[in-house]
């Protein structure tokens, strides 16, 4: 559903664009990758090898400190003592960019729709791959369209603003939705990976709660979830919609409207983070009329963006 005039009154902000995308690689710049020392840094920041220290090398005997989720159970099991996992450097890590490109995304109000700024912010992660040395992915939740190959360097950002524009120029027919894009990811991730997922937070109802803390066990999961301020704050006035082809009135100065809105839109967001925080996820609202790199800081070792 697009407010009627919309895309008229901010013809630049409803279909992205590959010059505004690349242009962005700037705004990428402003948070350093972490200090690296002899050995690495702390927790789950980069090691010198590139990456975050989390392929499989081989296990051991349990030591006090050992962190209790890298327990190997099948040699415990077989052995009868205690043992846990070690992990080599890998020489790349992977960031994976995954869109969801529900319909409710193509909407806007001030100065872009929320598929604009989704794609933006996807162009920050890629960029940010790229300053940090990752190979970039991209995928969508889609039955025949294969995702982004990871690559690295420009070329392999490129490819990723490449598929940002196509995906959220306009609702893809064959859209399956988010659950059926993190099923994909969970196949392509590697222990060590960054993950960020693009998501209007009506598309979190189709996740089960379950499967989060599959995907960020062993990496850094970020969730952004677009909104428009229309969507935070509705006037209390009646507005004229396009739906389906037709015109329609909501009039959000009554209260059964207004209650109704605020359930569907302010409420399922703050669900959603809730939902999202207390497994674990970093997550956060991103408006389409935010600084598209403000979100950065989620990414990794805060810094200025």
């Amino acid at each position: 559903m697009t407010e009627a005039g919309s895309g008229h009154a901010f013809p630049s902000g409803v279909a992205p664009t590959l010059a505004e995308l690349v242009a962005l690689r700037g705004a990428a710049q402003g948070r350093r990758p972490p200090k690296r020392g002899r050995h690495g840094v702390s927790g789950q920041a980069l090691s010198p090898m590139r990456g975050r220290g989390m392929e499989y090398a081989e296990s051991r005997e349990y030591a006090q400190g050992d962190d209790a989720r890298h327990i190997d159970w099948r040699l415990t099991a077989r052995s009868g003592r205690t043992h846990t996992k070690l992990f080599q450097a890998e020489r790349e890590r992977l960031t994976l960019i995954v869109a969801d490109t529900a319909p409710a995304l193509y909407f806007g109000t001030r100065v872009r729709f929320k598929s604009v700024q989704a794609a933006r912010a996807g162009a920050i992660a890629a960029w940010a791959a790229v300053r940090d040395g990752d190979r970039v992915a991209a995928l969508r939740g889609s039955a025949v369209e294969p995702p982004v190959a990871p690559a690295g360097g420009a070329r392999g950002a490129l490819h990723v603003l490449d598929a940002l524009v196509r995906w959220y120029t306009a609702p893809p027919a064959d859209d399956l939705g988010l659950a059926v894009a993190l099923d994909h990811a969970r196949r392509l991730l590697r222990p060590g990976s960054r993950l960020l997922v693009l998501a209007d937070p009506a598309s979190l109802a189709a996740v089960p709660d379950a499967r989060w803390p599959a995907l960020s066990m062993h990496n850094e999961a970020v969730v952004l979830l677009l909104d428009d301020p229309l969507e935070r704050d509705p006037p209390r006035a009646s507005l004229p919609f396009a739906s389906g082809g037709q015109r329609v009135e909501l009039d959000l100065a009554a209260a059964a409207p207004r209650r109704r809105w605020q359930q569907a839109f302010p409420e399922a967001g703050r669900e959603a983070l809730a939902r999202l925080r207390a497994r674990g996820i970093r997550a956060d609202l991103l408006s389409s009329q935010a600084p598209s790199q403000s979100w950065l800081p989620l990414f990794g070792h805060a810094g200025s963006a």
